[in-house]
């Protein structure tokens, strides 16, 4: 047997695996378990794009500037001391 041929299914196979898969889910759950898996292989795509194009725009981006801090320094803020707190009142009857 060819060696690269070794991991494709035949017809028989696909028929079979499909059968399976339609008795462990029933008929019911098949459209919404191909749709789950339509969307995720949607989104893994998109993600790959995305980190290819990132990983190839590397070079070409420029960094953004760090921001600057502020050169006011001769205006400093002083904290006032809270009032205390009294604790509440109970009354006794």
């Amino acid at each position: 047997m060819n060696v690269m041929l070794a991991g494709i299914f035949g017809g028989w196979e696909i028929v079979l695996i499909l059968a399976v898969v339609l008795l462990l889910f029933g008929a019911k759950k098949l459209p919404e378990l191909a749709k789950g898996l339509g969307t995720g292989i949607k989104e893994f795509k998109k993600a790959t794009r995305e980190v290819t194009d990132e990983i190839q725009n590397a070079g070409t981006d420029t960094p953004a500037p760090a921001p600057k801090a502020p050169t006011n320094t001769t205006a400093q803020t002083q904290v006032q001391p809270a009032a205390p707190q009294t604790p509440p009142q109970t009354k006794v009857i």
